[in-house]
C-alpha cells in the first residue's frame, strides 16, 4: 500500500470541506479515513433545518448539507476508506488504523486533524443516584430517534441548555414524548436564542435558570429526579429541592474536542479551548499536523466549520509550494475572554481572522487589541454571549507593526 501524501482523519463537515478544496487546487494525493460506514459525521442525524445560510447562503437540513459537499467530491474519484478507526498517531504523524480487513499502518508528510467532539456526560460531571437505565447525552439519543428510530423515553427532562439540548426538546415533543422540563446550571442560556424560541418557547417548555439536578433515581430504569436552584457559587440549595417524576433524562452540558489522537502525537493544547494550539495556519505545534472543525474547537455554525476545512486546504497548499518557515508571534488573551483562536500568528502574515467567545453574557463590551505594548486597536462590542462564536477581522496594516507579541483584551468598561 503506497503512503498518501495527505491523511484526513475524520469524514464530517470540516473533513469533505478540507477535501473538496485540495482536490479543487489540484491536489488528489489524499485518504479520508471515517470511522463510520457513512461520510457526513454529525450532520447525518441534524435533520433539523439552519445549515448552510452562511456557507452556501441557503438553508439545509444537516444531511443535505454532508450531501452537498459529497456530490462535488465524488468527480474526483476520492480515496475514502470507511469504517476506519484510527487507533494511534504519532509525533512523526505514522498512524495506524482498523477496518474489516485488520490493521494498516500509514506514513503521511501531512495530517489534518477534523474528528470531531464527543459528548460530556454523567461520568464528566459526576450527579448522584442510581445507575439507572435511561439516562442519555442528547446527541445519543438524537442519533437513535433520527436514525435508529426509537423513542429513548416519554416522560423526559433535559439537563443543559445547549443547542442539542434544546433541539431534543422540540424533536422529542414533536415525536409525541412529554418534555417536562430543561435546566441550566447557569443563570443565562448556552444556546442561540433562535433554538430558545423555536424549541422551549414556542412548544411551551419551561427553562429553570440556575438549576441542576442533584439526583438521579430509579431501578432499572429513572422515575425521578431530585431538582435544586443553585446559588451564585453553583452550589445547591437543599431546602429547594423537588422531586420530579421521569422516565428519561437527556444531558446536554457541553462537548469537547475529540483530541485523544492529538495527545498521542504530543500536540500542545489549550486547557481554554481543549483542543490544539495552532498557528494562523491552523497548523499545531507538531509540523504537519492541522486540526480544524470541532477537533479544534468548539463551533455554533456548521458552516464555521466548514470554512476552516478549507483554510486547512489553502494552508496545505501554500506549504507544497514553499517551505520557508516564519517566526510565529503569541496570541494573548485577557480579561473576560474564555479563549482566543488562533493562538499565534506568522510575522508577516497578510491577513488575520480571529475568533472569540467570551465568559458571560455582555451587553456592551470593548475589545482592545494591543501589539508589542501597545493599543493598535479598540473596538466596541454589543450583546455579547457565550454561545455565540465572535470573529475579528484584521488587515495586513495593522499586522505588519507588531513583531513580538500580541494580546486581545475583552472589558466591560
Amino acid at each position: 500500500m503506497t503512503d498518501p501524501k495527505i491523511v484526513i482523519i475524520g469524514g464530517g463537515s470540516a473533513g469533505l470541506a478540507c477535501a473538496l478544496a485540495l482536490y479543487q487546487k489540484g491536489i488528489s494525493d489524499v485518504v479520508i479515513l471515517e470511522k463510520e460506514d457513512e461520510l457526513g459525521g454529525i450532520l447525518n442525524q441534524c435533520i433539523h433545518t439552519g445549515f448552510g445560510l452562511t456557507r452556501f447562503k441557503q438553508e439545509y437540513t444537516g444531511p443535505h448539507y454532508a450531501q452537498r459537499f459529497i456530490d462535488d467530491i465524488m468527480p474526483y474519484h476520492p480515496d475514502i476508506r470507511l469504517g476506519a478507526t484510527v487507533l494511534e498517531l504519532h509525533p512523526d504523524k505514522t498512524l495506524i488504523y482498523s477496518d474489516r480487513t485488520g490493521c494498516h499502518t500509514l506514513h503521511p508528510q501531512i495530517v489534518v486533524l477534523a474528528l470531531g467532539a464527543r459528548e460530556r456526560t454523567r461520568g464528566n460531571i459526576g450527579i448522584p443516584g442510581d445507575r439507572s437505565i435511561g439516562v442519555w447525552t442528547a446527541g445519543s439519543a438524537q442519533r437513535y430517534l433520527n436514525i435508529d428510530g426509537y423513542l429513548v423515553g416519554r416522560k423526559v427532562f433535559i439537563l443543559g441548555s445547549g443547542d442539542i439540548g434544546l433541539i431534543m426538546a422540540r424533536r422529542m415533543t414533536l415525536s409525541g414524548a412529554t418534555v417536562v422540563g430543561v435546566a441550566e446550571l447557569l443563570p443565562y442560556s448556552n444556546g442561540l436564542t433562535r433554538n430558545l424560541v423555536q424549541c422551549l418557547d414556542d412548544f411551551n417548555i419551561p427553562l429553570h435558570l440556575s438549576t441542576t439536578i442533584t439526583a438521579i433515581h430509579g431501578k432499572p430504569r429513572v422515575n425521578a429526579i431530585t431538582l435544586c436552584t443553585v446559588d451564585a457559587n453553583r452550589r445547591p440549595i437543599p431546602e429547594t429541592a423537588q422531586r420530579v417524576e421521569v422516565d428519561t433524562v437527556l444531558l446536554s452540558i457541553g462537548l469537547l474536542p475529540d483530541q485523544v489522537l492529538g495527545e498521542q502525537a504530543g500536540l500542545l493544547m489549550d486547557p481554554r479551548t481543549r483542543g490544539p494550539v495552532v498557528d494562523d495556519h491552523l497548523m499545531t505545534s507538531v509540523d504537519g499536523i492541522y486540526a480544524c472543525g470541532n477537533a479544534l474547537h468548539i463551533h455554533d455554525l456548521v458552516d464555521w466549520v466548514s470554512l476552516e476545512g478549507e483554510k486547512v486546504a489553502q494552508a496545505i497548499a501554500e506549504s507544497l509550494q514553499s517551505e520557508a518557515k516564519a517566526t510565529r508571534i503569541p496570541i494573548t488573551a485577557k480579561g473576560k475572554l474564555a479563549y482566543i483562536l488562533p493562538q499565534s500568528v506568522h510575522d508577516g502574515a497578510s491577513h488575520l481572522t480571529l475568533n472569540y467567545r467570551v465568559t458571560q453574557p455582555m451587553e456592551k463590551a470593548v475589545i482592545r487589541l494591543v501589539g508589542d505594548g501597545e493599543v493598535v486597536l479598540t473596538l466596541p462590542k454589543t450583546r455579547l454571549h457565550p454561545s455565540e462564536m465572535q470573529r475579528i477581522e484584521i488587515p495586513h496594516a495593522l499586522l505588519s507593526k507588531i513583531h513580538y507579541n500580541w494580546s486581545v483584551e475583552l472589558s466591560d468598561e
